[in-house]
């Protein structure tokens, strides 16, 4: 799956993403550190039914970096510049983690644009211990202090297929753009309430995904967010931590197909 550089129509910077397949368009955002390759075993499978749009964050993969000090708001900004620049129209967006932000952000702030959307190991109003720890390691990175193997044991089990995705993530992990990952991080690290509150102003269907062994992005996060929702659902994976669409490809690609059929609005199923 190779991917295309392209300028945005607004900020005029280059992005990077993967498009395939036709029909309605599902935008995939990625975590930090991550790149739109991460998506792969979803792409393969939804790419089938629909029009399948990967994108590298700003600052990962071959996409430029946005300016230091940017916040959550900023990289929603640059979704909906995305959006524009493909115009995509009304379409269906999905998360991962610091891209489950961002797909939330475009749900709150551009209801029109957004069909479904689905968070994966998507944080929500982190409690006090883990703001600290959070924080901390975002000045941690900007410092220029990345470690790596914290994050990677955190987020996987010993499987074979945990250590195969785990290979996978730290290549990723080790080519990163040190600015640009510091940027993302800190806007992570502080966004995790940035439209909380707003999050019950949404009305198309919603989905949140998570691990049980997920210590971060918890269960009782999704489902928090979940019961919020005019349209809410919550599904927690047994045996799986941070990186469901790579640990449980099948079942993430499954549920995200089954959340693609669902009526865009409450009023259309009634």
């Amino acid at each position: 799956m190779t991917s295309t550089i392209q300028r945005l129509s607004k900020s005029g910077a280059l992005f990077a993403f993967r498009d395939h397949g036709s029909g309605a368009p599902l935008l995939l955002i990625h975590g930090v550190g991550m790149q739109s390759a991460a998506w792969t075993p979803q792409i393969e499978t939804l790419s089938k039914t629909h029009r399948v749009i990967a994108v590298d964050m700003p600052g990962h993969g071959q996409s430029a970096p946005l300016p230091e000090g940017s916040q959550l708001p900023d990289f929603v900004a640059w979704a909906c510049d995305v959006v524009q620049t493909l115009a995509l129209g009304a379409m269906n967006v999905a998360g991962h983690s610091m891209g489950a932000l961002i797909a939330g952000g475009l749900a709150v702030e551009h209801p029109d644009l957004t069909l479904r959307v689905a968070l994966l190991n998507g944080v929500y109003r982190r409690d006090a211990a883990a703001r600290k720890a959070v924080i901390a390691r975002a000045t941690d990175i900007r410092s220029g202090k990345i470690d790596l193997e914290t994050p990677l044991t955190r987020w996987f089990g010993e499987t074979p297929t945990d250590l195969a995705a785990r290979a996978q993530v730290a290549g990723w992990l080790q080519s990163v753009d040190p600015e640009g990952y510091a940027t993302a991080y800190t806007a992570f690290a502080h966004g995790d309430s940035t439209y909380a509150d707003h999050y019950r102003e949404i009305s198309c269907p919603f989905l949140a995904i998570t691990g049980d062994g997920d210590p971060n992005s918890t269960p009782a996060m999704s489902q928090a967010m979940a019961q919020q929702m005019h349209y809410g659902e919550a599904v927690v994976l047994e045996g799986h931590r941070h990186m469901v669409n790579l640990t449980a490809p099948d079942v993430v690609s499954a549920q995200l197909a089954s959340w693609l059929k669902l009526a865009p609005s409450r009023k259309e199923l009634q």
